[in-house]
């Protein structure tokens, strides 16, 4: 099953055909004979019937509808199973064939289909009257080369131009309404920052207004005291000679400084310090040009 027939030329292109038909485009399946197939649940929504199987039982012949399933049979390869999945079409999906759908538009009451079914009308008066009915050779084909061409009948390529005007302007609104809608995000945005600057700047304000007291070394060792982070005398002792200088920023004293302040030995200040900061009472951030470590409050 194919897409489309390169043996096979129609008189009027199968794809204008249908959209002046319908006013939509439709997906479509061709078989190596020529004969084109849509999707009926396709064509029963864009003409505007409710319930496509209710559709097809009042206005389809059953010769003129067929499932996916019994198309493929016979000619089921891996490049139909591939074009299948591309125009995702399922096996068990229900289809019409031209004169299938050429039923569901004399039924519909879509007024796209005007036209084209005015146009069908004079075709079976033609017919009625002349007893035949045939298409203007085109005149720009050069005489013997390739299948005959065919004039579009007038009522069809109105019908086309209209939809396809009809078609160019919805596309002009819809970009007018994407324009709109890009400036107005724009727009939001710009707001939302202009909002967050205000309510920084009232922030700010009430922060200089209303700055939050500073803690006292005294009140820094008694938080600490309450969570049990200082429990023993030792560890207090370190604690409180650096407590000072932490509450002001940062704390940057060698080892040999706070033993000679507290009395500790070195090893005892050592394990003082690395409990402190395992604790979270502080966290060293660096050392200083002398090679001593800085301490702030975490």
């Amino acid at each position: 099953m194919n897409e489309q027939n390169d043996t096979h030329k129609d008189a009027i292109d199968i794809n204008d055909f249908v959209f002046a038909a319908t006013g939509a485009r439709m997906r479509r399946l061709t078989t190596p004979e020529g004969e084109h197939w849509f999707v009926a649940a396709d064509v029963a929504t864009d003409l505007g019937y409710a319930n496509t199987r209710q559709a097809l039982i009042w206005h389809v012949a059953p010769d003129c509808t067929k499932s996916l399933n019994e198309l493929a049979q016979g000619v089921y390869t891996v490049d139909t199973s591939r074009k299948l999945a591309g125009h995702r079409l399922q096996k068990s999906m229900k289809m019409v064939n031209l004169r299938g759908l050429v039923a569901l538009v004399q039924g519909s009451t879509k007024p796209e289909c005007q036209p084209f079914k005015a146009w069908v009308s004079e075709v079976i008066e033609t017919i009625q009257q002349n007893g035949s009915y045939s298409l203007e050779p085109s005149p720009a084909q050069t005489p013997a080369v390739g299948p005959p061409a065919y004039v579009m009948p007038q009522q069809v390529a109105d019908a086309i131009v209209r939809l396809e005007m009809r078609n160019i302007r919805a596309d002009e609104m819809l970009a007018a309404a994407q324009r709109e809608q890009t400036e107005l995000l724009r727009e939001m945005s710009r707001s939302q920052n202009t909002i967050a600057e205000a309510l920084q700047d009232i922030a700010e304000t009430l922060r200089f207004r209303h700055p939050q007291p500073k803690l006292t070394p005294r009140q820094l060792l008694a938080t600490w005291r309450t969570k049990n982070l200082v429990f023993t005398e030792d560890i207090h002792a370190v604690a409180a000679y650096l407590a000072p200088a932490l509450v002001r920023g940062e704390a940057s004293y060698r080892i040999e400084e706070i033993a000679t302040r507290t009395g500790l030995s070195l090893a005892r200040v050592h394990d003082c310090i690395r409990t402190l900061l395992k604790r979270g009472c502080m966290r060293q951030t660096g050392c200083a040009a002398d090679g001593a470590p800085i301490y702030v409050l975490p």
